[in-house]
């Protein structure tokens, strides 16, 4: 990087400049942050929802979002001196500091950064940043009429008034954990291994304590998160979820906080995730109408205990709603790294998370609320119905949502979208699973149904 200079062009950088950076962004999917904060010449924003689902698509090819997203962006002929503002205004300055050392200085005390010279201008005017959130924010009175409002908001447990001796939750050694999984044996179960797979901020293995069969999650940091960061957020998992307990949610057993390394310990749930499921992996056979829309009864039941309890999950997808031998759904990863809040209508954040094919427009900005979940819970309703994956590349719409705007101009129906795997629906049922679906997808957030509404009209499909 040693000619790198600040009028450099960023169409300009090599391959192996960009995988470094992609090293510390792509990492909790941090280039969503840097995607709602780059602008067009004009001034607008220059990336929509399906510009970021698109790039989060690229994932599933073995690309990097961030480089895909460098690249596009470097044919507005930005300029390193734009990156570097970009990164250090969304607090990636390491990255940052690998481009033009000079722009970020760690001392003792703080960190400090330097204003880069722009050496080639690339607007004509000033375009104004976004402002970044504060930590506290007054609450608005007056009643939420659909646009953007920001309303106090606390952390459901306050930091430092309980220690995790005091959940009621088991705790474990690491090795003892270490035991029953193999040594955290990284083959997958089907090759003889123990690992189930990989989500949020960790590993979970399959393991047995005392007989039962459990879900071991061995957390690790990323880039953007320091281990103290980390554990602060375990720690409030933990306190969170053994408050919130509902047959719908998966049960937390207990914990290991010994060493660096914290692990959480689930329930198992033998039949994997909805998403596997309705594709029908390892051999499986199709899920039947009637259970699918019983599994959507009773993950908007666990939902409705969320936002009863003023928890948003923000991560409402398929591979999130795990299936008992009954295939009774459970709620999963409902706490780590996502902020519970006392909310009244919306909180705005600088951590985008999500999975962006499920994201509400608003998610995508920063703006979270309850609806972020029904709007999630809508792309779930039209998978159970099409057992169509929520993004497939290969795929005409590539995004199953819009195949809600396919029928609407009455180019296709819902019935040319039921999954052919099932033989036992209705179609009376099926257009009424679906009429939800498309109001929990309202662009416009004040339009969507709260979570009891739809909790409500799932269980008329059941009673019918």
């Amino acid at each position: 990087m040693n000619n790198i200079t600040p009028s450099t062009y960023v169409r300009c950088l090599g391959y192996s400049t960009l995988r470094q950076l992609a090293d510390f962004i792509d990492p909790q999917e941090g280039w969503k942050k840097l995607a709602a904060d780059i602008r067009n010449p004009s001034g607008t924003d220059r990336y929509n929802q399906m510009h970021i689902r698109r790039f989060e698509a690229l994932k599933q090819m073995g690309k990097s979002p961030t480089c895909e997203l460098l690249y596009d962006w470097g044919t507005l002929n930005c300029t390193v001196s734009d990156l570097v503002d970009l990164l250090i205004r969304n607090q990636f300055l390491t990255p940052a500091s690998l481009l033009l050392p000079d722009s970020v200085r760690v001392t003792d005390d703080a960190t400090v950064t330097f204003p880069v010279q722009e050496a080639v201008p690339k607007y004509d005017g000033e375009i104004p940043l976004k402002k970044k959130q504060m930590t506290s924010v007054s609450p608005l009175s007056t009643p939420d009429n659909g646009h953007l409002t920001v309303a106090s908001c606390s952390l459901m447990v306050e930091e430092n008034t309980l220690h995790l001796s005091d959940s009621g939750l088991k705790s474990f050694l690491f090795h003892e954990l270490q035991s029953v999984t193999n040594n955290f044996d990284d083959r997958v179960v089907s090759a003889g291994g123990n690992k189930l797979g990989e989500g949020g901020f960790g590993v979970v293995y399959k393991g047995c304590i005392n007989g039962r069969t459990v879900a071991v999650k061995k957390l690790s940091t990323v880039a953007d998160i320091s281990l103290q960061d980390l554990k602060q957020q375990f720690e409030q998992e933990i306190k969170i979820m053994a408050k919130c307990q509902h047959e719908n949610l998966v049960e937390l057993i207990g914990f290991s906080s010994d060493l660096d390394q914290p692990c959480l310990v689930y329930d198992y749930m033998p039949n994997g995730s909805l998403l596997d499921r309705l594709a029908c992996l390892d051999d499986t056979g199709p899920i039947p109408w009637r259970t699918r829309c019983s599994i959507a009864q009773g993950t908007a039941s666990g939902i409705c205990y969320l936002h009863e309890n003023n928890h948003i999950h923000r991560d409402v997808k398929s591979a999130n709603i795990l299936l008992t031998k009954e295939l009774v759904p459970k709620l999963s990863d409902f706490g780590l790294a996502r902020a519970s809040v006392r909310f009244t209508r919306t909180i705005v954040t600088d951590r985008i998370v999500g999975t962006a094919a499920y994201m509400a427009p608003e998610a995508l900005r920063g703006e979270i609320s309850p609806k972020v979940d029904i709007f999630s819970f809508g792309v779930v309703l039209l998978e159970m119905i099409t057992g169509l994956k929520p993004m497939d590349e290969n795929r005409d719409p590539q995004l199953l949502l819009s195949i809600k705007e396919e029928i609407e101009d009455e180019e296709m129906t819902i019935e040319d979208y039921i999954d052919e795997k099932m033989n036992d629906w209705n179609f009376t049922s099926v257009e009424q699973m679906y009429s939800v679906a498309c109001q929990c997808l309202n662009e416009k957030k004040s339009r969507r149904p709260d979570i009891k509404m739809v909790k409500q009209h799932l269980q008329e499909i059941l009673v019918d």
